[in-house]
């Protein structure tokens, strides 16, 4: 069990309370990456629910319940804002996680601020979105688009190979060129201006992607940009942590030495994984 980090309240003029991550498994560490090289006086505590790994292909009954449970871990953490940093996620469960944590702790997601940078750089035109099955299927880019009221055309396209791949660690190689080929390919993402990274693995492919575009296409990762609105929401409610410095910690739902392994792609460095199963 984790022990609990703090017990007063959060300060209104600034907080040591960490900003809580959490994703299906370890795509969200290159969300949680960037918020740290943004925010590197942040405590961060980071959940991995490698025991229901991938959200992709799960009902949005399932990734709400698994949602909830992992909100529930973060505020008894004290965490005084909970980042969804999957878009499988932040589709399915954003309205019901902000509804159940309430006032106790700020949720924000990954799309929202996507949606923000492409309704400033692309009225009018035609852009590309590749995702999950439940990212894509939930219609949430298109709806959220639409309401922007800028004539913005969203082509979406599943790619549910590109997730498990990655985590297997085949990019840069000839196995990923191909099935990016051949998804990219697809007449579902003809003409496009710019193509947004609807998963939080894609950024590890990003340079394969662009070099298929050349300079034609302007490939968006989330990653940076969910950051900087981190930044600019702690910054705005006097949240940053000017009292300590700040620490990191990293749990996940189900832990094994190969999956700790694969961190090292997402982060860049092998990570101290503690388990910590979320139904005992």
């Amino acid at each position: 069990m984790i022990t609990s980090f703090a017990s007063t309240p959060i300060q209104k003029q600034c907080s040591p309370a960490p900003i809580g991550i959490f994703d299906s498994g370890i795509g969200g560490l290159t969300v949680a990456h960037a918020v740290m090289q943004t925010l590197p006086a942040e405590s961060m505590i980071y959940f991995g629910d490698t025991a229901h790994l991938p959200y992709g292909d799960k009902s949005t009954a399932a990734i709400q319940a698994f949602s909830v449970k992992i909100c529930d871990v973060l505020l008894r953490e004290q965490c005084k804002l909970i980042l969804i940093a999957c878009n499988s996620a932040s589709a399915a469960a954003y309205d019901l996680a902000r509804e159940y944590t309430a006032s106790r702790a700020k949720v924000l997601n990954v799309i929202d601020p996507t949606i923000e940078y492409v309704s400033e750089r692309f009225a009018g035109q035609t852009i590309g979105l590749i995702g999950t099955k439940q990212t894509v299927n939930s219609g949430v880019y298109e709806r959220k688009i639409g309401e922007l009221g800028k004539n913005i055309t969203l082509q979406s396209l599943a790619t549910p190979l590109l997730a498990p791949m990655i985590e297997e660690g085949f990019f840069n190689h000839s196995i990923s060129e191909s099935v990016i080929h051949t998804y990219l390919s697809d007449p579902a993402l003809a003409g496009i201006k710019a193509l947004i990274l609807g998963c939080t693995h894609y950024p590890l492919i990003k340079g394969e992607i662009s070099r298929y575009y050349g300079d034609s296409v302007e490939v968006i990762d989330a990653s940076q940009i969910v950051a900087a609105s981190v930044r600019k929401y702690l910054a705005d409610n006097n949240l940053f942590n000017n009292a300590s410095a700040g620490f990191r910690k990293f749990f996940v739902s189900d832990y094994t030495p190969s999956f700790a392994a694969s961190t090292r792609l997402f982060f860049g460095e092998q990570l101290d994984l503690e388990q910590y199963r979320l139904w005992e």
